[in-house]
């Protein structure tokens, strides 16, 4: 029996707290060329510092899955706001390279944990409602991505200072937590699945889990990192013209996560596959293409297969794991697969240092084909069931 939550209001955090999501990145991504001129360092130093982003964020995701499970799904509240606060304070104080690694190491850190219990809360949200908020809520936040970034972009073209666009980022999350603080739930338990594991959590599965997504997250990052690059480099695009590849990633993933939002679960298994086959061939495509609008073809393709992957994966997680086991079982999910998203672009710039851009691009595409080849044998390893039956 379904507790007595209202269904709506935890939806409605959950969107929420992605949209907000979304508009942090967003945000970041048009500030970074900002943020990297004011603490006065090269692209060397700059990509040094980055890594304090994951720093932060591995070892914050594995524990806000133990704070969820222990303390409830409120913690997201806070957290939503730590994230815009965070923010603020990394591009305020971004002076040298010393400040600029703890500000995206603190960025880092409230980033992973509000990673994790925001999709904790939407996997909860979709167990109770039968609806597939997860993947919904990945369009909410692909749509936050493509308006904040053209917004952030906007107000440094009107000479705004570098922090002016993470202040409104900040305004928006604390509006937001108020909200999702009163939508949620002070209790931690939930409706148990059917094929939940009881007693201790068993990690194998969600690490098989995890390395499918790290493959999908690999291929996304690859081309969302590398698409404005690969334009300038390969084709040679003006900047102002390269700087609509990215946009045109983000918005056709958030696109295409509605539409797949509207497909039962007994679809999974068929998602996972198409999706890796379709970003095969969207980087195929792209490595080979001799135009601009032909390379954009390919970026449509690539992001159509990539977007529903990593969703899809943790509606299946969400349906088969224990409510007061669901934010580590998300945690562990998502650092394995977070992985991926840190070592794609790297990967693509191994491969493009040894075969050049074009050679890279093949190499993407053979990442969708391994995760197609590797999704069947995996998810049955796992034993993790995709079919549910909706909530009443």
């Amino acid at each position: 029996m379904l507790l007595a939550t209202p269904r709506r209001p935890l939806v409605t955090a959950a969107y929420l707290a992605l949209g907000v999501f979304g508009t942090f990145w967003g945000t970041w991504g048009a500030a970074v060329p900002r943020i990297r001129d004011q603490a006065g360092v090269g692209d060397a130093q700059l990509g040094t510092a980055l890594l304090f982003i994951s720093a932060g964020g591995l070892p914050a995701m594995l524990l806000t899955g133990r704070a969820l499970d222990r303390w409830g799904l409120r913690c997201t509240a806070v957290l939503v706001v730590a994230l815009g606060g965070a923010g603020l304070v990394a591009a305020a104080t971004a002076g040298g390279l010393v400040s600029l690694c703890a500000g995206l190491a603190l960025v880092g850190a409230a980033s992973g944990a509000a990673d994790v219990a925001m999709n904790s809360m939407a996997g909860r949200a979709e167990q109770r409602t039968g609806r597939p908020v997860i993947t919904r809520a990945g369009a909410v936040f692909s749509t936050g991505v493509v308006l904040s970034s053209l917004g952030a972009g906007a107000a440094y073209r009107l000479g705004a200072a570098t922090w002016v666009p993470f202040a409104t980022v900040l305004l928006l999350s604390v509006v937001a937590g108020a909200a999702i603080h009163r939508a949620l739930p002070t209790d931690v338990s939930g409706p148990e699945p059917a094929t939940s594991r009881r007693g201790r959590l068993t990690i194998w599965p969600l690490l098989l889990l995890g390395a499918l997504g790290a493959l999908a997250y690999a291929s996304e990052n690859a081309h969302q990192s590398w698409s404005a690059v690969y334009l300038e480099d390969v084709l040679a695009t003006e900047p102002g013209l390269s700087a609509i590849a990215p946009a045109v990633f983000a918005a056709v993933v958030a696109v295409t996560r509605l539409a797949v939002s509207a497909l039962k679960p007994a679809y999974a298994r068929r998602v996972l596959v198409l999706g890796s086959v379709v970003a095969a061939a969207g980087a195929a495509v792209l490595a080979r293409a001799p135009t601009v609008p032909v390379a954009l073809a390919g970026l449509v393709l690539a992001a159509a297969g990539t977007a529903a992957l990593f969703p899809t994966l943790l509606s299946i997680v969400s349906r088969n794991v224990a409510e007061s086991s669901r934010g580590r079982a998300t945690a562990v999910v998502t650092v394995v697969a977070y992985l991926g998203f840190l070592l794609g672009p790297v990967y693509v710039g191994g491969w493009a240092a040894a075969t050049g851009l074009r050679g890279a691009m093949v190499a993407v595409a053979a990442l969708g084909v391994a995760l197609a080849a590797l999704t069947l044998p995996l998810l049955a390893l796992s034993r993790y069931t995709v079919t549910t039956r909706s909530a009443r």
